[in-house]
C-alpha cells in the first residue's frame, strides 16, 4: 500500500469539514473514497449543493489524487456493499473519517422516540456498522496502520437533546474500541471540532459565540482538517482512545 487510501462520509458542501478534510488529505497524499446524502442536506441540513461533489473529485483528480465518490444513506446498512463498491474501485481502505452526521434540534418540549430513532439509525447503527465492516476489509487485507475517526459533540445544549445522546454515545465506545483494536495497529479518537464555520452560523449567532474564543474568531472547516490530517499521518499513531477538543479553547460547553 503505497499511499494511505481513506473513506470519508459526509463530503457534501463545499464549506463542509468534510470537504475541508478530502482537499487536505489528497494533499497528504492520500487517495480517497467520498460519500455524500444531498437528500439530508436538501430537508435538514443547510441546503443541497447541486454538482459540488463532481466539482470537487475533479479538482482533485486534477491534483494527481486517486478519488472516488457515491450517494450513501448511513441509515441504509449496507455498509458491506459500500465497501465491495470502494475495494473494486480503489481498493480496501486504512483509514476511515466518520464525518456524516443526523442532526435535528429537538428539545425537552418536542423530544419523541420517532426523532430519536432516526439519530440513533445514522449516528450510531450506521457509523458502527460501517466501523466493524471496514475492521474486517482491513484485516483481511493484513493492514497494520489503521485509523477510525468520529466526529462527535456535547455539552449542555437544551435544544439539540437527541443529537448530545447519541453522538455521546461514541465518546463511550471510542476508548473500547481503541483497546480492542491496539492488536491490528488502529487508532481510534472522536473528535469535537466546537462551533464551526461551516455555512449555518447567522449573524447572530456569530456575534454571541465570538466572546467564547480565546482567539475571537469563529473556528473553521481547515482548522479541523489540519489536526485531522495530523491523526492520520504517521505521527499521529500515538493518539489513541481519546475524546479531543479540537476547538481553539472554546470556553461555552
Amino acid at each position: 500500500m503505497n499511499k494511505p487510501l481513506t473513506l470519508i462520509t459526509g463530503v457534501s458542501r463545499h464549506q463542509g469539514i468534510g470537504a475541508a478534510i478530502a482537499r487536505k488529505l489528497a494533499h497528504e497524499g492520500h487517495d480517497l473514497y467520498l460519500t455524500h446524502w444531498s437528500p439530508f442536506d436538501a430537508t435538514d441540513g443547510v441546503g443541497e449543493e447541486i454538482g459540488f461533489i463532481e466539482r470537487l473529485v475533479q479538482e482533485l483528480t486534477e491534483e494527481g489524487t486517486r478519488v472516488e465518490h457515491e450517494a450513501y444513506d448511513l441509515a441504509s446498512g449496507d455498509e458491506v456493499g459500500l465497501l465491495d463498491r470502494m475495494e473494486a474501485k480503489l481498493g480496501i481502505p486504512s483509514r476511515l473519517i466518520h464525518n456524516a452526521t443526523y442532526e435535528r434540534h429537538v428539545n425537552v418540549e418536542n423530544f419523541t422516540t420517532d426523532v430519536l430513532r432516526r439519530h440513533y439509525m445514522v449516528n450510531n447503527e450506521g457509523t458502527l456498522g460501517l466501523t466493524f465492516a471496514f475492521m474486517e476489509r482491513y484485516k483481511q487485507a493484513g493492514y497494520q496502520d489503521g485509523r477510525i475517526l468520529f466526529f462527535v459533540s456535547g455539552g449542555p445544549d437544551a435544544n439539540n437533546l437527541a443529537y448530545i445522546a447519541t453522538k455521546g454515545a461514541l465518546i463511550a465506545i471510542t476508548p473500547a474500541l481503541a483497546n480492542g483494536l491496539g492488536e491490528h495497529g488502529i487508532s481510534v479518537n472522536a473528535l469535537d471540532p466546537g462551533p464551526t464555520d461551516t455555512g449555518w452560523i447567522n449573524d447572530e449567532l456569530r456575534e454571541h459565540l465570538l466572546p467564547l474564543f480565546p482567539y475571537k474568531r469563529m473556528g473553521t472547516p481547515e482548522d479541523t482538517a489540519r489536526f485531522v490530517a495530523f491523526l492520520m499521518g504517521p505521527d499521529g499513531a500515538w493518539v489513541n482512545g481519546q475524546h479531543l477538543h479540537v476547538d481553539g479553547g472554546f470556553t461555552g460547553r
